[in-house]
Formats: C-alpha cells, structure tokens, sequence
C-alpha cells in the first residue's frame, strides 16, 4: 500500500518521529545506565547477549545493524570495564565467543529492572493498549520489510 506521494513528500514526518524516538530512547536509556557507567549502545549489547544468548560477535552486530569495525571498539571497551571477555570457541578455534565476567554478569541481572524503568518513562504518555497496538504496528512494518531479526525472534510471537 502506498501511502506517500513525491509532490507531497515534504508532508511526511514518518521516519523523523522513528528517529526522534530511537533518540530519545537511547538517551533515556544513557541517564539510567549513568550510575553503572555503561552507555545505552553497551546496555544494548549486554542485554542482547541475555535475552537471546547471542555469544558471537557477529550476531551481536546483525543484531544491532552494525559493523564489525564499530562492535569490536564496544566490545573492546566492554572487555576493558571487566564485563565480558572473548573466547576462542573449543569447536571451532577461529570463531571468538562472548563470555560475560562475573561482574557482568551481576549488572546484566539488574538491566531488565534498568530497562523496565526506562522503557516507563519513554511510554509513560500512553495507555497499555496504545502501547501494544504500537509494536503491533512496528513489528508489522518491520516483518513486511523482511528485517532479519524480527523474523527471526518475532515472527513467530
């Protein structure tokens, strides 16, 4: 379905409010991470490893839509604040797995309570049922531009 035309383009703010509100997001995310010195990218990171026990590199970045380059500096840093570290694989010697330290561990525990709270304050304005008919809508949009990752974790919700 076609919803927007060339002569009246200028009218459309669709992907500014999806960008607006990624940014928000995130800084929302960056202020409650502060205390715990970690940015929303590295709670992405970590909370992705947790919640869909991706341990690869590669899976981290089709996960987040990033380059390897760009992951290796977070990963790098993640390694340096003593959250996780890289593993040769025992199976496959050239493939590096993720392992979270026992301090990561112990914040990755603490980040769906940080993320719930969060995720409150950037939906705080509507209902429950806004809400939810809004990820109806996101995951609708995204499953019919074949995005990867919501085919493959959500599809099948």
């Amino acid at each position: 379905m076609k919803h927007f035309r060339p002569d009246d383009f200028q009218n459309c703010i669709l992907g500014l409010l999806l960008g607006r509100a990624a940014i928000l997001k995130d800084r929302i995310i960056d202020s409650h991470m502060e205390p715990y010195g970690i940015t929303a990218a590295q709670f992405k990171v970590l909370i992705i490893m947790e919640q869909f026990d991706v341990d690869t590199p590669a899976e981290l970045c089709r996960h987040l839509s990033v380059d390897s380059g760009s992951m290796t500096r977070m990963l790098d840093r993640l390694e340096q604040k003593n959250l996780l570290i890289r593993q040769r694989s025992e199976a496959d010697r050239r493939q590096v797995r993720l392992v979270l330290t026992q301090e990561g561990q112990g914040l990755v525990a603490l980040l769906p309570k940080i993320g719930a709270e969060a995720m409150n304050q950037l939906a705080g304005a509507i209902t429950p049922q806004e809400l939810q008919h809004l990820e109806h809508i996101l995951k609708k949009i995204l499953l019919a531009a074949g995005d990867p990752i919501t085919l493959q974790r959500l599809g099948e919700k």
